[in-house]
């Protein structure tokens, strides 16, 4: 295996980059099912028939408290890419660990959010509003979730291994599906949750 020393360790060979490569065209098939769902959501927004409407049923707080913790979950993982190339194992280690505490956090007020519209009576069987949007959150907050799962495999193998160009690629791989993530929260927060108080 060849590494070019002369670029980031996550770049230095060439089945790095298109690794790299292979996961920004996986991204794109991931841009592909959220643009649906919003669509779907979109389309069925105003269909809650007896059920209650967004207006209804969303409260600020909450959301406010989810958009800062997977905001500040998107600088902790840049950070933690920053030390990593800069070769600081226990601050790389340390940031990653900080953002997936905040994706818990994260996870935990969005479940409480679900068990609350539950105990509302607002279920996905209750209207097609609800449905689209227990679908549109339920698959981003598993995308979260496996998030948090590939997130400490990768850190249990740098606290092994170090940094190789593996563990580096698998890494920063990692932090742009993060920072996807964030993105996709960012127009749920934006075009679900702002829209339908409004």
């Amino acid at each position: 295996m060849k590494i070019d020393h002369s670029l980031p360790l996550e770049y230095s060979t060439e089945e790095n980059r298109l690794k790299v490569l292979g996961f920004w065209i996986f991204l794109g098939a991931e841009i592909a099912l959220f643009s649906t769902l919003f669509a779907v959501y979109f389309t069925l927004a105003n269909r809650y028939g007896n059920g209650p409407s967004a207006k209804e049923i969303f409260e600020l707080k909450p959301v406010l408290i989810e958009t800062f913790l997977l905001l500040t979950s998107s600088f902790t993982i840049g950070l933690g890419i920053h030390a990593m190339r800069l070769g600081l194992k226990k601050a790389m280690m340390t940031f990653f660990m900080i953002t997936l505490v905040l994706g818990l956090g994260f996870l935990g007020v969005e479940i409480t959010e679900f068990v609350t519209y539950v105990h509302e009576g607002a279920t996905m069987q209750t209207s097609a509003f609800l449905s689209s949007l227990f679908t549109l959150l339920g698959t981003h907050g598993a995308h979260v979730t496996f998030g948090l799962l590939w997130g400490t495999a990768i850190l249990l193998q740098v606290r092994k291994h170090g940094f190789t160009p593996e563990t580096a690629n698998k890494s920063f791989i990692f932090s742009l599906y993060w920072h996807f993530l964030d993105v996709v929260w960012i127009f749920i927060f934006s075009f679900v949750y702002l829209k339908g108080l409004m």
